[in-house]
């Protein structure tokens, strides 16, 4: 075996986590997949003689790319609405996709990652990558320009936004299931006190239909109101996982129209997140 051959062996055993950390940074599959592809590129030609910690400087190298994407949006002025939604991963109901888990092994639902869109893109990569990915403030700070100190304080400050929004410490799936079940069974019957008692006060709907449709909702009695419409439209949606978390696919007649993610805290439904952009579904489904 010469030289290109393995590493090019070992880049592969290192894609899985070096498109988890795409997927995070860019909240785009699509664009993770290119990030690590023109990570492959470079690495391809500067080859690897002289690295020590060859998953250590890939990561680098598919963060770099990845920050440069980020920067490049900004750029393009392609900064996120209020109801455009991250990519997210659906998977059958209680089991994920073997090629999926290493994008799901974080644990990060579509609340948190709804939020990191909003951040800064230095911001972003010293949270995801100290606090997802367990990298050094000292190998991050290359990355952004920044002193380890300075990115400490990155990181910092991004916590501090998506404080609120990462999963439930110890939350049990089957029981955030039964909720999302319950708020099914209410909205099916059109059971207002049933829904009422399953939604938070202060529950948000994010609805992402890829252009004006697109909209946010905000507060318990308006969303119950409104979740009737999901029973009319689709009396038995498919149980789904969505980033490993309850969910549903709403397909009429079997043809998919929105994809629900839910994130339940404290028994209560604080968010659900609606991807109905019928071109993203076609690619995420």
């Amino acid at each position: 075996m010469n030289d290109d051959d393995w590493l090019a062996g070992r880049f592969e055993d290192h894609r899985p986590r070096l498109r988890a950390v795409a997927y995070r940074l860019l909240g785009s599959l699509g664009d993770a997949d290119d990030a690590v592809q023109e990570a492959w590129v470079r690495v391809s030609r500067a080859g690897a003689d002289d690295v020590e910690n060859l998953g250590g400087w890939l990561t680098t190298v598919v963060s770099r790319v990845s920050l440069n994407m980020l920067q490049s949006r900004l750029t393009r002025r392609e900064e996120p609405l209020d109801t455009q939604l991250p990519d997210v991963i659906v998977s059958r109901d209680s089991r994920v996709d073997p090629e999926d888990e290493a994008l799901l092994s974080d644990s990060v639902g579509v609340a948190l990652q709804v939020v990191l869109e909003t951040l800064a893109p230095a911001e972003r990569l010293a949270f995801v990558l100290h606090d997802l990915f367990g990298v050094p403030f000292e190998d991050i700070a290359p990355i952004v320009g920044r002193s380890p100190v300075a990115a400490r304080q990155l990181a910092s400050r991004a916590r501090r936004r998506v404080r609120g929004v990462e999963p439930e410490p110890g939350a049990d799936p089957a029981k955030q299931r039964a909720i999302v079940d319950a708020f099914l069974a209410a909205s099916r019957t059109g059971d207002f006190e049933a829904l009422l008692a399953v939604l938070d006060p202060d529950v948000v709907v994010r609805a992402d239909f890829g252009g004006p449709a697109s909209r946010t909702v905000r507060g318990a009695r308006t969303v119950a109101e409104q979740a009737a419409s999901f029973g009319r439209l689709d009396p038995y949606p498919r149980r789904v996982l969505v980033n490993g978390a309850p969910g549903l696919l709403v397909a009429p007649g079997g043809r998919p129209f929105a994809v629900l993610a839910f994130t339940v805290r404290r028994d209560r439904i604080v968010e659900i997140d609606i991807l109905g952009d019928q071109d993203r579904l076609r690619r995420l489904l």
